[in-house]
């Protein structure tokens, strides 16, 4: 695979923000990689979600669905989902106190072709709340067909602190 990612946005966080966004989703590529790293939110036990943005604008509409399996080293594997929400959830509970941090890769397919669902799958591992190590691996769908431009990453009400988020074209 050397060579075949090919860096089009990153954002480094180093202070707190609500969102971070990334950009340059076209039809250059047919399928996007995202890798977070390292990203730390403000209020303990606090989620990550994504939105899809169109000409920019973050779609704010009731038509995410996702099902994802979490993986638990302290308790029981269980399984999440949801249809229709206004966006879609990629972590779970991350901790705010040192070392709990949040990492993710993310592959988005069919992003901007106008007559297709844009679809997404995410790999997660994060410490949690209670310094619980905690994976997540699943999928969502954004039920619009539509043209999609970015991404958008916001805090499910806290801020992000620190983190490196980059978008990657993955070459044909």
């Amino acid at each position: 695979m050397a060579g075949s990612l090919i860096k089009i946005d990153e954002e480094i966080v180093t202070s707190a923000v609500a969102s971070v966004t990334l950009t340059g989703i076209d039809s250059t590529y047919d399928v996007y990689m995202v890798r977070i790293n390292k990203l730390e939110v403000e209020t303990n036990q606090r989620d990550i979600k994504i939105r899809f943005t169109e000409s920019g604008t973050p779609n704010t509409t009731a038509n995410y669905d996702v099902a994802q399996k979490n993986l638990n080293s302290a308790q029981a594997f269980d399984n999440q989902f949801s249809t229709n929400q206004t966006s879609m959830d990629l972590s779970l509970n991350i901790g705010n106190d040192t070392g709990e941090q949040f990492n993710s890769v993310q592959y988005i397919f069919n992003a901007n072709n106008s007559s297709e669902f844009t679809f997404v799958t995410m790999e997660n591992a994060m410490m949690s709340d209670n310094a619980e190590l905690r994976g997540k691996q699943g999928g969502g769908v954004f039920t619009v067909a539509s043209a999609v431009d970015g991404i958008q990453y916001l805090g499910n009400s806290t801020n992000i602190d620190n983190g490196v988020f980059t978008l990657y074209g993955l070459k044909k």
